[in-house]
């Protein structure tokens, strides 16, 4: 599954909530770990409220402990890139290049106005400007590192064949954790479409509504195929279509199902509401505490009109 698993961390707490998930991953797939932190130029006193690691020494002495507290028994890399940068997210996207990392693994936001600081700088960017998979998780209220398990895998999908990308590694997850996996997809219903999609629906509503109709046959179809091709792959797996506001949905769904994981599909474009076209992943992601895996996905055809207003 995973073979070389990066870890960025800052020097503090927060950071280290990515921990848990990827010791978890590292000993499940039996892959490598590196840690790793950047000197940053210019760099603040302080980062979430601890001092700041802006020596290459004591940045080396920290992942050491690191590496000793969360991977006992483990031949953990740690590095340090000690050229002092002006951007972290550059520097993670060419160390995952260059150190053949197939998974990053760091904290998503915290709360108190740090979710779109640390979204925005860090793992948008990163999902960006790389093609690595990213796995964010979200540190607990207390800003301390959550209990990571992975019994329960939702992907979302929303009719896009290029969104469905997400499925192998989803699949992949399922069968190295021995995981459910949970297939689910929003259609929105006439007043949650934004966009071309809600100015379409408040001329012709009637029209619109037929549309919406005729996309969850379709998205019920898509999610039956991919159903029988999990089951006969001996993966435990569901589908379900849900109406209304795709976020409300899926974090709905998130919970119902006690999801660990939640894999989606994303372009990987820039600015903060510009993952999907109607913002579902910084939204979900700021909405929901499960850790959520962005998994890149190349563009294979032109989005569809119900895509472009759903997600």
């Amino acid at each position: 599954m995973f073979e070389h698993i990066l870890v960025p961390l800052d020097g503090s707490t927060m950071a280290e909530a990515a921990l848990p998930a990827a010791a978890y991953m590292a000993e499940r797939a039996n892959a490598s770990v590196t840690l790793m932190h950047t000197i940053e130029r210019h760099a603040p006193g302080e980062v979430h409220g601890q001092r700041h690691l802006t020596e290459g020494a004591e940045a080396a002495d920290y992942l050491n402990l690191v590496a000793a507290r969360s991977f006992p028994g483990r031949n953990v890399n740690r590095h340090v890139h000690t050229e002092a940068v002006g951007s972290v997210a550059p520097s993670i996207v060419a160390h995952a290049q260059e150190l053949d990392a197939d998974l990053i693994v760091l904290c998503s936001h915290g709360g108190s106005g740090l979710r779109g600081l640390l979204f925005g700088r860090i793992a948008q960017q990163v999902i960006a400007q790389g093609t690595t998979p990213v796995l964010m998780v979200q540190p607990t209220a207390d800003g301390s590192a959550p209990i990571f398990q992975c019994h329960n895998v939702m992907v979302t999908l929303d009719g896009d064949a290029n969104h469905e990308q997400g499925i192998p590694i989803a699949e992949g997850l399922a069968q190295m954790c021995g995981a459910e996996l949970h297939l689910v997809s929003v259609v929105p219903t006439l007043g949650k479409l934004t966009g071309e999609g809600a100015s379409t629906g408040k001329l012709l509503p009637g029209a619109m509504i037929a549309v919406l109709d005729l996309a969850e046959a379709g998205v019920k179809e898509i999610l039956a195929k991919h159903l029988i091709q999990l089951e006969a792959a001996g993966i435990r797996a569901s589908a379900m279509v849900r109406r209304g506001d795709p976020t409300d949905m899926l974090v709905a769904s998130a919970l119902e199902r006690n999801i660990d994981i939640i894999v989606m599909g994303t372009h990987g474009k820039t600015g903060l509401d510009a993952f999907w076209s109607g913002s579902i992943t910084p939204q979900l992601s700021y909405r929901t505490t499960t850790p959520v895996l962005l998994v890149r996905v190349k563009e294979a055809a032109s989005d569809d009109a119900l895509s472009r207003t759903s997600g």
